[in-house]
């Protein structure tokens, strides 16, 4: 007797067992679990950071990108991490010792953290950013391209200017552009001067040599992007003129959106609405 009374007993231990794990286990309480689950309390820190996060993100990509890899370099200089002696451009260290990174570093560096390097940071960012939302936008491919086309001759041109950074020289060139494709644009510096966008990048070598800073650095942006703005926008328009600069086809699948093709019919289920299941006449139609 008692012996059958034990195995009731597990017997029904077993179903409530089985029971309650499939109870706890089907996706309907599972989601009952998710929408009586307390509501995340945001603490002000949490609140900054998902601010900054968001406002971070919506930099273009390459704007955000480009920025970001010159402030964590010179971080990581300030932090001793690494030295300028690593970064900068040196033809004989790239040839013979294969240091190819130093194509890339000699234009993250901007010197130390101060006034000449916040200066900078803020008109890379400033005028960077409007390109890419400008005349560039929706064409991340072009600008990469602008970008690639920029640092190869500015290397070029450093060979023979003794130059070990580049990046202020970048920074010039990506004003200049900006300034020659938007010359109605009324500028004001520092409160003290008015003038149309075209004399900015001459306005900013004044500047640099009031500081007592080499022009050579400003003269070398506004020529390389004389000749990309000439190439570009100047050259194509001109009686037997032609494009020269093109964005090669891997760049553009790496960066642009494939475009949606205008004779594409699509397939009844990718239509919006899906099939047209029971279409047909209505009752009483004949």
């Amino acid at each position: 007797m008692e012996e059958a009374v034990r195995i009731e007993c597990s017997v029904a231990e077993a179903r409530r067992s089985v029971w309650g794990s499939s109870v706890r286990s089907s996706p309907v309480n599972q989601k009952l679990g998710e929408a009586l689950k307390e509501p995340e309390v945001l603490t002000p820190s949490k609140m900054a950071y998902q601010t900054l996060q968001q406002e971070y993100f919506q930099i273009p990509v390459v704007t955000r990108a480009y920025t970001t890899a010159c402030v964590l370099t010179t971080a990581a200089v300030q932090l001793e991490l690494i030295t300028p002696f690593q970064l900068y451009f040196n033809p004989d260290l790239i040839l013979r010792n294969y240091q190819v990174w130093r194509l890339i570093t000699n234009f993250l560096f901007f010197g130390p953290v101060g006034f000449n390097f916040l200066f900078n940071m803020i008109f890379l960012y400033r005028y960077c950013r409007m390109l890419e939302e400008g005349s560039f936008r929706g064409r991340t491919a072009d600008f990469v391209f602008m970008f690639l086309f920029g640092g190869l001759l500015m290397t070029i041109f450093g060979i023979f200017v003794s130059l070990v950074f580049l990046g202020q020289a970048f920074t010039i060139m990506l004003v200049y552009v900006w300034s020659r494709r938007n010359p109605n644009v009324r500028m004001n510096f520092f409160g003290l001067l008015n003038f149309q966008a075209p004399f900015l990048p001459w306005v900013l070598m004044g500047f640099s040599l009031l500081l007592g800073n080499s022009i050579i650095v400003d003269l070398l942006g506004i020529a390389v992007g004389h000749v990309y703005f000439f190439l570009e926008d100047v050259f194509p328009n001109q009686p037997g003129g032609g494009r020269w600069l093109r964005t090669p086809s891997l760049i553009k699948m790496l960066f642009d959106t494939p475009e949606e093709d205008a004779n594409y019919n699509p397939l009844p289920e990718e239509r919006p609405g899906g099939f047209a299941w029971g279409e047909g006449q209505h009752l009483g139609e004949q």
